[in-house]
């Protein structure tokens, strides 16, 4: 047998020797904060962006500035990709252009194909009115016209 100093001992203490203590507040106040970050950021986006009212209004008379300003292209790309594959950009005037100037008049909630989409109404400079199906597709995009 040797003797001597050892490094280490036979028995090492035990670690934790103290009774466990219990954070439940931290637990609450983490989950919490994160709640009210996540609240804030939904609050946020509405306030830089919009309601989806709000971008369909203002993607709706874009579109019709471009179509009066015979600027196909920038109305073209304000299209869904569903419009974008049935249309050419030449064609998009004669579908989409009443009696210009056109007008917007209202918007609301509707339901296309199960799908939650944006309802604008245009009153064209004749008197007739046209109802613009706005879609969220990585943005605002026009994806349909009837007439009223």
């Amino acid at each position: 047998m040797t003797t001597g100093p050892f490094l280490y001992d036979d028995d090492p203490a035990p670690l934790h020797t103290g009774t466990p203590r219990r954070r439940h507040g931290l637990l609450l106040a983490l989950f919490a904060g994160t709640v009210l970050v996540a609240l804030g950021m939904v609050a946020a986006l509405y306030l830089v962006r919009g309601t989806p009212g709000e971008q369909a209004r203002e993607v709706v008379g874009v579109f019709l500035a471009a179509l009066e300003q015979d600027d196909t292209e920038t109305a073209y790309g304000l299209l869904c990709e569903v419009e974008r594959a049935r249309l050419a950009p030449d064609e998009v005037a004669g579908e989409y252009e009443g009696a210009a100037p056109g007008e917007i008049v209202g918007t609301e909630k509707a339901e296309v194909d199960g799908g939650a989409v944006q309802a604008v109404r245009v009153r064209w400079d004749d008197g007739a009115e046209s109802e613009f199906v706005v879609l969220s597709e990585s943005g605002p995009h026009v994806c349909g016209t009837s007439q009223g």
